[in-house]
């Protein structure tokens, strides 16, 4: 019964996460109430207050929905990545640009990274960040992988690559969601553009 109640819980919290989603991209996150958050989920509002306490809540644990299923499938890439360390990195990059907007938008971003901001010790900001730091873990193990299979040099310190790849690509999504005419297709052409002198830096001369 344990384990049925955990799925039910667990069903019952997906539902309202991509009810939520669904209303903020449809109205906006200011017009969104929870009571139609509620409707559209098929629950109570009682009982979306008792997974959360308010919308901004929400919004972050959508966020955090979205970058446990990027992680996910992050790792068939690590796992098994492109022969080429400039490949390699555009492949796992663009897999997380491409994903971005599945469950939020633009402006759902740019108020999830605000309420994050201002309310930095909610536990769902908390999550956001926790997320964050394996999401540059996870650019880390790519470089690493790399570094196994001789295409980064030896002696390369992969976690300081990998997070500054990773700091940069978190700074160019912010000037994505910032922008609402840039396109995700511009986006991974200036961030690859920008990795390429890196990539040569740390491949190996033969796979220069």
């Amino acid at each position: 019964m344990t384990g049925l109640r955990a799925r039910q819980k667990a069903d019952r919290n997906r539902r309202i996460l991509e009810a939520a989603a669904s209303l903020f991209r449809e109205v906006g996150y200011d017009s969104a109430r929870i009571e139609d958050i509620a409707e559209r989920a098929e629950v109570s509002v009682g009982t979306v207050y008792n997974y959360y306490e308010n919308k901004g809540d929400i919004l972050v644990a959508t966020v955090s929905m979205e970058v446990e299923e990027v992680l996910e499938s992050g790792m068939s890439i690590v796992e098994n990545p492109p022969a080429t360390t400039l490949d390699a990195l555009q492949v796992l990059i663009d897999q997380y640009f491409d994903h971005s907007l599945v469950y939020l938008s633009k402006e759902m971003w740019r108020t999830a990274m605000a309420f994050s901001i201002q309310q930095p010790e909610s536990p769902f900001s908390r999550r956001y960040t926790e997320l964050d730091g394996r999401l540059c873990d996870q650019v880390s193990m790519l470089v690493q992988k790399l570094q196994l299979r001789g295409a980064v040099m030896p002696g390369i310190d992969t976690v300081a690559v990998g997070q500054m790849v990773f700091n940069n690509l978190n700074m160019m999504f912010l000037e994505f969601v910032k922008d609402e005419a840039m396109t995700l297709e511009t986006l991974k052409e200036r961030v690859g553009r920008q990795n390429r002198p890196l990539a040569v830096l740390i491949s190996s001369p033969r796979l220069q």
